[in-house]
Order: structure tokens, then sequence, then C-alpha cells
């Protein structure tokens, strides 16, 4: 199965924009459309773990130890933290790679961080 991207209410709008205008078949789905914004991170990752999405986010500090807490009871569908000073088009471009080249099972409890 493909993988399917949410993006967490912190990560910048332009890197989904990017994608969706270059890759219009991707499914990457806003935190504004999700509802997203105030939620907790073991909330957002519960919501995308029912969604089967894999969530991007640029929070490196608080969404990593989240992640270990709640993939140690639950299954995840992963995340994939983007640095905020790596280059949005870089972004676009690892973003898009990544779902040309792997499946949603690949992610099931990972985590990545770009740049890889």
């Amino acid at each position: 199965m493909k993988i399917r991207f949410q993006a967490d209410a912190d990560l910048n709008q332009a890197i989904v924009m990017g994608i969706v205008r270059r890759e219009p078949t991707l499914d990457f789905q806003t935190s504004n459309l999700s509802n997203l914004t105030g939620l907790t991170d073991l909330e957002v990752l519960n919501f995308v773990a029912q969604d089967g999405r894999v969530l991007v986010s640029h929070d490196k500090r608080t969404m990593p130890r989240y992640f270990a807490e709640f993939a140690a009871t639950q299954t995840s569908s992963g995340v994939i933290i983007v640095l905020q000073s790596f280059p949005i088009g870089e972004a676009i471009n690892h973003l898009i790679k990544i779902w040309q080249t792997s499946e949603a099972e690949d992610w099931v409890n990972r985590i990545a961080y770009l740049p890889l």
C-alpha cells in the first residue's frame, strides 16, 4: 500500500503545497483538515495510527520521546521529522522519493529524520 502522509500542526505548509503541486496523486493531508491543532503529541500519534498515515513533523524536541512511548504499547504508522534547517525544496524532493520508493508497511513503528 502506498504511503499516505499527515502534516503535523507545526509542519511548514509550503512543504505540503509543493508536494501536492508536483505529485497530485500523493495523499498528504493537512493538519487543518484533520483538526490536529491543540492536540497533544500522543493524541496526534493515535490519530495518524488510526488513519494509517505517516506523520510528517518539525518537532524534534518532543515527538521522538512520545513516539517511543506510543510505539511501545501500540502500532504506529511511522513518523518523519523534517529538520527546520533543511531547505524546503530538498524536503519536498526527499518526501516524494520516500513516497515513490517505499510502502506504508515499511514505516510501521519507524521514525526517521530528514535529511536521511
